[in-house]
């Protein structure tokens, strides 16, 4: 089965098993995918993600998530750059997600990164999602 949005999917499985309490889901494998879970492992919000063969040519992403005394990390996750609307932002215009609580997730040609990095680098990029 084809997604048009696997970033917008894998924050769904994500928002949907944190609020079933779940301490682990399982996601169709893809490169962007686990270039967006390394960056919420980076900034803490995940524990750990690892991709297992299924059977030849098909992979799944096994995301384990972080609670702290039963509250998730993750309070809020949300989509900006959509399959029908892409956003991109510079880097002197990228807005801090609740006053530097929170983060984006930016594409780069320098690969995928938080906003923190993409300022220390000073590349902008396309806005994939905000995290908090």
């Amino acid at each position: 089965m084809s997604l048009s949005d696997p970033v917008g999917d894998l924050l769904t499985r994500i928002r949907n098993a944190q609020s079933a309490r779940q301490t682990k889901l399982v996601s169709p494998a893809s490169r962007l995918r686990a270039d967006v879970l390394e960056v919420l492992k980076r900034e803490g919000y995940i524990r750990g993600w690892r991709i297992e063969d299924v059977r030849p040519g098909i992979k799944n992403i096994h995301v384990e998530l972080k609670y702290s005394e039963g509250e998730p990390a993750i309070k809020e996750i949300s989509r900006v750059s959509k399959p029908g609307r892409r956003v991109y932002s510079k880097i002197k215009e990228l807005p801090k997600e609740y006053n530097g609580l929170g983060i984006s997730i930016l594409s780069t040609p320098r690969g995928v990164m938080s906003d923190n990095e993409a300022r220390a680098a000073n590349v902008g990029g396309e806005v994939l999602c905000r995290v908090f």
